[in-house]
């Protein structure tokens, strides 16, 4: 990975890009879009919300896309950083899979019927629910400083595992049908449920959310809502975040893991009361 092309050479060689006539964008707005995929990566594999960075993104971007189009190509460019930045996390944190397993089988179950209702249900429904969500998460988190700092399982056996699941489903379906976040959510309920670190706990997450962004797919890619181009592009930088943000969580350690997730959810409440008042 050392032999990467510097990321900051990236934008001028995509500004000079052609433009794509299907889409009707130009190479700055390909170099945007690829930036923000790069900096989503890198947040996504440290706490997860890099859909904070990358979805608004495509907004702006693709202002011509159905919001089907737009959480489609989000995924797809989405489950290339998170699959490398969970195979990082595999060999540097070796994460026990007998509870990582489960949990990503629920939230592939999950965010597939999600993906299913995202037709139908308008998202707009969800957002003062999660907003009062992740105001609790936040003050939570700040006041708390202790969680996540060490690994105290509040449960063991059947109790742990049933934990686990519903944890995957209940956030697997939130990501089939909005999606921004996941990551994020996925951490501070092992943490706060099941009483993870948060690095083992950011490990396991990367492996569920890698999970729920295949199973969006498999919706998703037979209704033809991926915008291929635009999805392959983003995903080459989510690769390289993601491989960045992992080592970098690794190396820093919990009390880095926790102030990137306080910064993470605040920036999301921010967004979504900004959503609301508008």
């Amino acid at each position: 990975m050392n032999a990467l092309v510097d990321p900051g050479a990236l934008a001028p060689m995509l500004a000079a890009l052609p433009e794509l006539p299907d889409l009707g964008i130009d190479g700055r707005t390909i170099a945007l879009l690829t930036l923000a995929g790069l900096v989503a990566g890198w947040v996504d594999a440290v706490v997860g919300g890099g859909g904070l960075v990358q979805l608004p993104a495509l907004v702006l971007g693709l202002p011509g896309a159905s919001p089907v189009q737009l959480l489609a190509t989000n995924k797809l460019a989405s489950i290339c950083g998170t699959t490398t930045s969970a195979i990082t996390y595999l060999r540097r944190v070796r994460p026990d899979l007998r509870t990582a397993i489960p949990l990503a089988i629920a939230a592939f179950v999950g965010s597939a019927a999600g993906a299913f209702f995202a037709r139908f249900i308008s998202k707009d429904a969800f957002t003062p629910i999660i907003l009062v969500v992740l105001v609790l998460v936040g003050a939570y988190t700040l006041f708390k400083p202790s969680m996540g700092q060490v690994t105290a399982l509040r449960f063991s056996g059947r109790r742990h595992l049933g934990t686990a699941i519903l944890i995957g489903a209940l956030v697997g379906f939130y990501d089939g049908i909005l999606g921004p976040g996941t990551g994020s959510f996925f951490v501070f309920a092992l943490v706060g449920l099941c009483g993870y670190a948060f690095i083992e706990a950011s490990a396991k997450a990367k492996i569920a959310n890698m999970a729920t962004n295949l199973a969006a797919l498999v919706v998703f890619i037979p209704q033809g809502a991926v915008i291929w181009q635009i999805g392959l592009l983003m995903g080459a930088a989510n690769v390289l975040g993601g491989y960045l943000g992992a080592r970098t969580a690794v190396a820093r350690g919990h009390g880095f893991v926790r102030a990137v997730f306080v910064i993470v959810v605040s920036a999301f409440i921010v967004r979504l009361t900004y959503d609301l008042l508008t």
